[in-house]
């Protein structure tokens, strides 16, 4: 996985969920929350959500097979999918039954300081993990707003572990306020109230992050920018004069396929059209880099039906 699929961003994330998560079951066991539980089994869910991204990184740096000819780039969404299905039955889910629970059997909770020092705790090293995201996700993000940032990112891992980050901080508050009022009024529905809303919380997150996700794992095509480089680069204003017709798909999130029709003249030689060709190609690739995949086909370009506008089942513009 490259770096801007933001190993260290996972890392960080992973590291400190595995902390966490011990912390938070040792002060269930000695206070009882149902807050900590939830929280506990969220941070491990976090933790086994990081190894997934890992392990999608990996797979996805195998070479081209004759049965896989693009390769496995596409490892990596999936593996992305896979984390929200597990955000969203393990820790999702799971604390909504524990919250539901705890508000129809309320017990105090005991040993107030050992939640209250890890809840602490943890919101200081979740904060370290979101920050490090943040920093990894700046470096891509350009002008981006957060919200388009994770809507069009390709790489799926920093929008994964920022969500994820994000929602772990806030749960961390909502089980602080939930285990606060548990003990400020000596009854532990609150206790209970609190987890339940960060399980719905952890759903929604969840939910996000497999639209997201799906949309990726369906194929996209490049960024308009992208898209602008790449039309400008193909075209030389000599031997090919214009693009009739083209479509870009992502093949995972650093490998493009780009596919042209491409408008040549009409008396030109097959050995000058040849040499164009392999020409707009170096072009592509030095204007966008993860253009690795190129099928440029050549056409004389035709107004009458070019004027009659685009049609998607046929290439508009060629004959």
């Amino acid at each position: 996985m490259s770096a801007s699929g933001g190993t260290k961003a996972i890392v960080a994330a992973l590291s400190a969920n595995l902390a966490i998560a011990v912390a938070k079951f040792v002060a269930f066991l000695f206070s009882g929350s149902s807050s900590m539980l939830a929280e506990s089994v969220h941070s491990l869910a976090d933790s086994g959500n990081q190894g997934l991204l890992l392990l999608g990184g990996k797979k996805a740096q195998r070479e081209a097979t004759p049965q896989h000819p693009f390769g496995y780039g596409r490892e990596r969404y999936i593996y992305a999918f896979l984390v929200s299905i597990v955000l969203f039955s393990v820790g999702g889910m799971f604390a909504v039954y524990e919250g539901y629970e705890k508000i129809q059997h309320p017990h105090a909770i005991e040993a107030w300081y050992w939640p209250v020092g890890v809840l602490v705790f943890a919101i200081v090293a979740e904060g370290f993990s979101f920050r490090t995201a943040i920093k990894e996700s700046n470096v891509t993000r350009g002008g981006l707003s957060w919200k388009e940032f994770i809507r069009r990112a390709k790489a799926p891992e920093l929008p994964v572990v920022l969500l994820e980050d994000f929602g772990a901080l806030v749960g961390l508050v909502l089980a602080l306020l939930g285990v606060g009022l548990a003990l400020a009024t000596g009854d532990g529905v609150w206790d209970g109230i609190g987890t339940l809303c960060i399980g719905v919380l952890l759903i929604l997150i969840a939910l996000i992050l497999a639209a997201e996700t799906k949309s990726l794992l369906l194929g996209e095509s490049a960024g308009a920018d992208e898209v602008a480089k790449i039309k400008a680069a193909i075209v030389d204003g000599d031997t090919v004069t214009s693009v009739i017709h083209m479509r870009t798909l992502h093949l995972g999130p650093e490998e493009l396929l780009v596919a042209a029709k491409i408008a040549v003249q009409h008396d030109d030689t097959a050995q000058e059209v040849a040499t164009a060709i392999n020409e707009a190609e170096s072009r592509i690739r030095a204007a966008v880099p993860i253009a690795r995949v190129i099928y440029l086909e050549p056409d004389i370009y035709s107004a009458e039906e070019a004027a009659a506008g685009p049609d998607p089942a046929a290439t508009p513009g060629g004959r």
